[in-house]
């Protein structure tokens, strides 16, 4: 593979983009108004806004496209208009302009809406527990229906440098409010940038693989460990008000399999679980 495009180059694109780069792969990225930062990291910027179709114009047709589009709630775009329109309409227009590479759509294990701990793949039932999830699935069907070969990743929550959840609270002592025994489900930016390269030049097309680490865990035994790293007091738990509607969070309660994502495209991962990941952020000293 010579040539990417990865659309939405924000957290997890960037490491894509930085891996790629060091294998020798030209690189462009779309960016609404951030072209200096681009170039700044040998990337080529691509001037588009998904929610604005006059800008897929300045898509190139390359050998690869990776589609991880995150929420910039600053752009006064809905969830639909970015994740539903905005995928569909990238689908739609790549598919007028006879587009034959792989496309790979980063999505979210949020489509599933198991809570009861049970082990979930990728032929477990979609049935989202959120509104969210249901946007993104909607989105999945959608790119389905027009570009049937795309490749799916449905990733757990990506943390790592600069994305360590809860990290300032622990240090500050402030309490988390959540059910301490259900399960987090997490993939370190890192391993998530190598499964989106690998599914580009090794994933079986139309195919959908959950992008999750080893060891879904407990949040009690995550937090506890980051406290332990970040040399804190150990967190205290504190259970959502039964009065007020319950957070998104606590809608769900499962443990995401990655099987068929070290079976086909990642045998070994860098951060096989929280334990690895956690240390390496903190190492660096970077957290949120």
């Amino acid at each position: 593979m010579k040539e990417i495009l990865i659309i939405g180059c924000g957290y997890l694109g960037n490491v894509i983009a930085a891996n790629a780069i060091a294998k020798g792969i030209k690189v462009f990225a779309t960016t609404r108004s951030r072209a200096d930062a681009l170039i700044s990291k040998g990337i080529t910027p691509v001037i588009c806004d998904v929610t604005n179709q006059d800008s897929y114009a300045n898509l190139p047709i390359v050998d690869g496209v990776v589609h991880c589009v995150g929420m910039d709630r600053s752009a006064g775009k809905s969830m639909r208009e970015v994740y539903v329109d905005g995928l569909s309409g990238i689908a739609t227009y790549l598919q007028s302009k006879n587009f034959k590479g792989r496309f790979v759509h980063v999505s979210s294990t949020s489509v599933y809406g198991q809570n009861e701990g049970e082990v979930v793949d990728e032929k477990s039932p979609t049935i989202p527990a959120e509104g969210s999830g249901g946007i993104v699935l909607e989105a999945e069907n959608k790119l389905r229906s027009i570009l049937p070969e795309a490749i799916i990743l449905r990733f757990s929550g990506i943390y790592g440098p600069g994305r360590l959840i809860r990290g300032k609270a622990i240090l500050a002592g402030e309490p988390i409010v959540c059910s301490p025994d259900r399960y987090l489900n997490l993939m370190h930016v890192a391993d998530g940038a190598k499964a989106c390269l690998a599914a580009l030049s090794d994933g079986k097309t139309g195919e959908t693989y959950n992008a999750s680490d080893d060891e879904p865990a407990l949040r009690r035994d995550f937090y506890n460990h980051l406290a332990l790293l970040l040399k804190a007091a150990p967190p205290k738990f504190v259970l959502p008000s039964p009065d007020q509607p319950a957070p998104p969070h606590e809608g769900t309660n499962r443990r995401i399999s990655n099987l068929k994502l070290k079976r086909e495209l990642v045998k070994t991962l860098q951060f096989p679980s929280f334990r690895e990941g956690l240390e390496n952020c903190v190492n660096l000293g970077a957290f949120a």
